[in-house]
């Protein structure tokens, strides 16, 4: 890794530390240059604004995140319709792999502070860029269970998502047993996840 992608990607530990800590709005850029122990001028220079900072704290992680759901979306589905538990690891199993940058509870603290303060140009941001990936579930989900009207079925993903965001976290009461690696433990999340949704959305 080059001085300025290692430059870059230490504004953008930083910033998502800060990010999760004190929100958007909170977090200055002088807290932000001393934290990752840069001038201003390298932020401007890698990112030019602050906005497009947050941004790509988001895309950071999510393009990753989303290229490997929709991935595995297309394996379940490479030999014929895929099942409605091969759908949900799809979409559950990439999310609770996604410490590919560190610490992923982190990050699900930065995305919960992104719909908490209301913030319409980020939404705006994350929905032109990753909007489709939730379509393309949605529609997958859709075919699956022909008797949820649209509004149901939507208010039911809005439900699964929402207890994958907080098996995510780090702050339910499950917690590693000892002497449980953690590759078998997030096994475990994931087939508890996938069976949870699987019921909740099959239901009448």
């Amino acid at each position: 890794m080059t001085s300025s992608a290692t430059t870059r990607e230490r504004i953008l530990g930083a910033a998502e530390k800060l990010f999760a800590r004190r929100g958007f709005d909170g977090a200055s850029l002088r807290q932000l240059t001393a934290a990752a122990g840069v001038n201003l001028a390298a932020v401007n220079y890698h990112f030019g604004s602050k906005e497009r900072l947050v941004e790509e704290v988001f895309r950071r992680r999510l393009d990753r995140l989303n290229t490997q759901r929709l991935a595995a979306l297309d394996r379940a589905k490479a030999h014929g319709e895929a099942s409605l538990e091969q759908v949900l690891d799809a979409f559950i199993r990439p999310a609770l792999e996604i410490d590919g940058h560190g610490d992923g509870s982190l990050f699900v603290r930065v995305l919960a502070r992104a719909f908490a303060e209301h913030d319409d140009s980020l939404r705006r941001f994350l929905s032109e860029n990753y909007g489709h990936v939730m379509r393309r579930f949605a529609t997958e989900l859709a075919r699956l269970l022909p008797h949820l009207s649209r509004e149901e079925l939507y208010w039911r993903i809005d439900l699964m998502t929402g207890a994958l965001t907080h098996a995510m976290s780090g702050f339910g009461m499950i917690r590693r047993r000892e002497g449980v690696g953690e590759a078998e433990h997030r096994e475990e999340t994931i087939a508890h996840l996938v069976r949870f949704a699987a019921a909740g959305l099959r239901a009448p």
